[in-house]
């Protein structure tokens, strides 16, 4: 059944993923800060918005892909926005990556207007959003999850209710850590075979294959070889999740040592000016470590 759809975040992941809500038929009003953004969307046969209160005034389902809890606030709960101008009924989608305690805020937010909510996080970065891959976890009622379900299998192949408000994100912080560990420590098996004189893509072809294989090797590896990092998924906004997985296990009384030390490195990264670089380019940091020239 084709949905009234807003969405709100154009970006990296927004984008792609408006088009193949598109795709499968159903009608998307776009809205970003970005004019370019929008006009993506049109062009793809949705329409644009010039304001989120346009977006959203009419909409069955409003979807919202921002970058961090500030952005998530000010676009659902601050003047102006979803909650101010949706109508009572509707279910707002927060997909992006944020503390759950943010998620749980917006969803009693909303609950006082009459609006449900689900926090659903994704991962599989630009590439899983292009080709609509992504894994969906989902947090909120059951019957909205079953109401939202044809929207999310348009975006991803895994898709899952993981419990009340909340608990998407917390599944998502989860996710963040072990990836920033995956790509941690594959930077580190690439220097190691590249000082060791190893054929570098012959390695990780047989690394693949075995049980050291991992999506992060197959959709890291060709980024690592050519050292080109162009942004999938940014170490600025890797910095920021695993400082959200860092506070939510001290909460729970979870001890992440691996993690600690990985988040450190993230955030070494980032100090070193490589904010703006695909996660991938935590390689950089350990050629540092390794004495070797970084461009």
């Amino acid at each position: 059944m084709s949905r009234k759809i807003a969405f709100v975040g154009l970006g990296i992941m927004g984008r792609p993923m408006a088009v193949n809500l598109l795709k499968a038929g159903h009608r998307v009003t776009g809205f970003d800060l970005s004019p370019a953004s929008v006009e993506a969307v049109v062009a793809a046969g949705g329409q644009g918005a010039g304001s989120i209160a346009e977006a959203v005034a009419d909409a069955e389902v409003v979807i919202t892909m921002v970058p961090a809890d500030p952005h998530v606030e000010a676009v659902i709960l601050g003047e102006g926005g979803v909650l101010e101008n949706v109508r009572p009924g509707a279910l707002v989608i927060d997909m992006s990556s944020i503390t759950p305690q943010t998620s749980i805020k917006v969803g009693r937010a909303a609950a006082e207007k009459g609006v449900r909510t689900l926090d659903a996080p994704v991962s599989g970065g630009e590439a899983g959003a292009v080709e609509a891959v992504l894994s969906i976890m989902v947090g909120g009622e059951a019957a909205d999850f079953a109401e939202a379900k044809p929207l999310f299998d348009a975006l991803g192949t895994t898709v899952v209710h993981v419990g009340p408000s909340g608990a998407g994100q917390t599944v998502k912080a989860a996710n963040q850590l072990i990836v920033a560990v995956n790509i941690q420590v594959l930077a580190e098996a690439v220097v190691f075979l590249e000082n060791a004189g190893v054929d570098l893509s012959a390695a990780l072809d047989v690394l693949g294959g075995g049980l050291a294989g991992s999506t992060v090797l197959n959709r890291k590896r060709e980024n690592m070889l050519k050292r080109e990092f162009a942004p999938g998924f940014r170490i600025d906004l890797h910095h920021k999740d695993m400082g959200i997985v860092t506070d939510a296990a001290r909460a729970v009384g979870a001890a992440l040592p691996v993690g600690a030390v990985v988040a450190q490195l993230v955030a070494s990264a980032r100090a070193n000016g490589d904010g703006s670089l695909d996660h991938s380019a935590l390689l950089r940091g350990v050629e540092r470590l390794s004495g070797r020239e970084v461009a």
